[in-house]
């Protein structure tokens, strides 16, 4: 009788027999199947939700990597200088092959006290201390910012800066809708900025609680500007899914784009010049801490594919406890708890394979035991040990691949039902809400939340969960099947017969 007719006629004979295979590769294909769903799933809303951001980067520093650092250091050593990227770094990093457009801009603040600023009515958002407003500047080389470009604001009058402007550094500046209304302003026209500077003070000792911390001093100089145009912040689609403290967060955000002033980098220099001159000047010693202009830049590449590689090649071109923050890094933050399900889930994995090979291997092991005078009685006759092994092998196919793909089937319901409870739990969505994502750079920001995952995550028969699952479940089987062979193989036909 040929292997294969054989096969399937001691699968039959052998009911009692089969049933417990299946069984067994069965409930362990439920437990496999369950956790590639979950695992298959969670990396599905993982990529499909960093596809919908932004594919923007930025560099900050490295505070954690700093902070660890400097717990090893030994007693008496001096902290390590802290050398910040300069604006050649940056402009290397901005001609790597993904990188689609960048902007570099010196990045600073200046208070005020006649020049008006939008304040919160509510009176949630306070700067607080010695002048009455204050604006965050930024100084670029490009008449084109990509805070423009990205739709982060929109010119509603004027032109904005000109190649004129941008080439001979003139005091144009770009300032919001609502911050000209404050002023009475409009476009062509001109202003005085009263830049209110804080002097250094010496604190010789330490005040006690009933005597009052000594006034600081401040000093001011005028910095004549052009309105060149004017924008209001895009607003975006409300969140109904966001936290209070995400909806807090995006409020200051708004109100600081609101209060923003966007010159030429020349005018952004002597403004940190004059700035630096008055703190020097005031200083007792007359020494002061030299130019502190401080750039910054944004990259928006060309895919969000390409961040991974290009967080590499950046890092490379960084000094040390500098590092590249992108807008995807997000998503590890709010979704802490569907990173911690995925981990999961490949732990069940692994400790489910370990499992079946196990169990299978040691089931299998125990039937041929049983079957060693059949056997012994095919390879008597002259049959080959390589049928024989097929057909064993086609035994334990034919019965697993039932139970696998009736597993298939049950091991995702099974999955999706717990991870949906999991995720709904304090313990998964607690540890999400916990995580903040923080960047300085108003382009990184997205309006993501944990519930907002938590819709998207669906566990579906998708051809990824199909074929990992079905690759994972027969190597499993087949693996497990190499033990009994071995078995087959120490056969002694003559032995057995007599």
């Amino acid at each position: 009788m040929d292997f294969k007719r054989r096969a399937i006629s001691s699968i039959l004979r052998r009911k009692g027999k089969s049933l417990i295979l299946f069984l067994v590769v069965f409930i362990l294909g439920n437990v496999i199947a369950g956790a590639v769903a979950i695992q298959q799933s969670t990396t599905n809303v993982e990529t499909e939700t960093k596809k919908k951001m932004r594919p923007a980067a930025t560099i900050e520093m490295d505070y954690e990597a700093y902070e660890k650092e400097m717990t090893t250091v030994a007693a008496g050593e001096e902290d390590q200088e802290i050398k910040e990227p300069q604006a050649k770094d940056y402009e290397k990093i901005g001609k790597l092959s993904n990188v689609k457009r960048y902007d570099l801009f010196i990045v600073g603040g200046v208070g005020s006290n006649k020049f008006k600023a939008v304040t919160d009515p509510s009176g949630g958002v306070s700067y607080g201390g010695s002048t009455k407003y204050n604006f965050s500047t930024k100084g670029y080389n490009s008449k084109n910012p990509l805070d423009i470009t990205e739709e982060l604001i929109k010119i509603t009058d004027g032109d904005g800066f000109t190649d004129t402007d941008i080439k001979q550094g003139s005091n144009a500046v770009l300032i919001s809708q609502d911050v000209a209304e404050k002023n009475n302003l409009s476009v062509g026209d001109t202003f005085v900025l009263d830049v209110v500077v804080d002097l250094p003070t010496e604190i010789e000792e330490e005040t006690t609680e009933t005597e009052e911390a000594p006034q600081s001093k401040t000093t001011t100089f005028d910095q004549p500007m052009k309105v060149a145009g004017l924008f209001n912040v895009v607003q975006k689609k409300e969140n109904a899914q966001q936290t209070e403290q995400q909806r807090s967060e995006k409020e200051w955000r708004a109100l600081e784009q609101l209060n923003t002033i966007y010159m030429t980098e020349k005018i952004a220099k002597d403004i940190q010049t004059k700035i630096d001159e008055k703190m020097s000047a005031g200083m007792e010693d007359g020494m002061g801490d030299g130019e502190s202009v401080y750039y910054q830049a944004t990259y928006v590449l060309k895919s969000s594919d390409d961040i991974e590689a290009f967080r590499q090649d950046a890092n490379a071109l960084l000094p040390k406890f500098y590092h590249v923050m992108a807008s995807t890094d997000q998503y590890e933050q709010v979704a802490g708890g569907m990173t911690k399900l995925n981990t999961i889930a490949k732990y069940i994995v692994i400790i489910a394979v370990a499992a079946t090979l196990l169990i299978l291997s040691l089931v299998v092991l125990l039937f041929l035991r049983d079957r060693k005078q059949e056997l012994g009685i095919y390879l008597s006759f002259g049959e080959s040990r390589g049928k024989v092994i097929a057909q064993i092998v086609l035994e334990l196919l034919m019965i697993s691949c039932v139970a696998l793909i009736l597993s298939l089937i049950t091991g995702n319901f099974l999955g999706g039902a717990i991870s949906r409870s999991l995720i709904q739990s304090d313990w998964i969505s607690g540890a999400a809400q916990n995580q903040q994502y923080y960047s300085m750079s108003n382009l990184m920001q997205s309006d993501l939340s944990f519930l907002d995952i938590q819709q998207a995550y669906k566990v579906t028969f998708s051809f990824g969960y199909i074929l990992t699952y079905l690759l994972v479940g027969l190597g499993t089987v087949l693996i497990s099947a190499l033990l009994p062979l071995m078995y087959i193989l120490r056969l002694n036909p003559k032995k057995i017969m007599m």
